[in-house]
């Protein structure tokens, strides 16, 4: 089973950041052991959801031609924690793109389930949490040994949710130009 800690794409500026969203239910899985009592969403997760937001930014940027793998979590802080009800907000930004790879800086954001996503953040919302992450390219010689001309890091998942992303993005943008 994958888990994708992404629910949809608020914003994609191909190349350069992307806004994603997570709902957090108190059904999901992840509450019932972490912690009985007191459910909360362990750091873990949030760079997880950083990482999806981050890799498939970086993947869509060569137009998925290389597989994108986390390599190195540079730094990261999570001063508060992320509750059951909560919308979280990932925003990433691509810092450098290079051949080998590419650095991105994430941030975490809550908001309620109640509240326009346009108001999760801002110098009013505390982040929950904040990473620098590096991504490498798999050498395309070697990878394509290893695991064949198929792409496991861009699987239909993740690339169907960039697609609505992009359809959204057409609508508002249509919606928004004069007729």
């Amino acid at each position: 089973m994958r888990w994708l800690w992404l629910d949809r794409f608020l914003e994609f500026e191909s190349g350069k950041r992307a806004r994603a969203l997570k709902n957090l239910s108190l059904s999901e899985d992840l509450f019932r052991d972490h912690f009985p009592g007191y459910p909360v969403m362990p750091a873990a997760l949030m760079i997880e959801g950083l990482a999806q937001t981050g890799g498939i930014l970086v993947g869509e940027a060569n137009d998925f031609q290389e597989k994108v793998v986390l390599a190195k979590i540079v730094w990261a802080r999570f001063p508060r924690e992320a509750v059951a009800g909560q919308v979280l907000v990932y925003d990433v930004d691509i810092l450098v793109l290079r051949a080998e790879g590419a650095s991105v800086h994430g941030r975490v954001y809550a908001g309620s389930s109640g509240e326009p996503t346009a108001n999760f953040v801002g110098p009013d919302k505390p982040t929950l949490g904040e990473a620098e992450i590096f991504f490498a390219h798999l050498d395309k010689a070697r990878s394509q040994q290893l695991f064949g001309d198929h792409n496991f890091v861009f699987s239909g998942e993740l690339k169907h949710m960039l697609g609505l992303a992009r359809l959204a993005a057409k609508r508002t943008d249509s919606a928004a130009s004069p007729q």
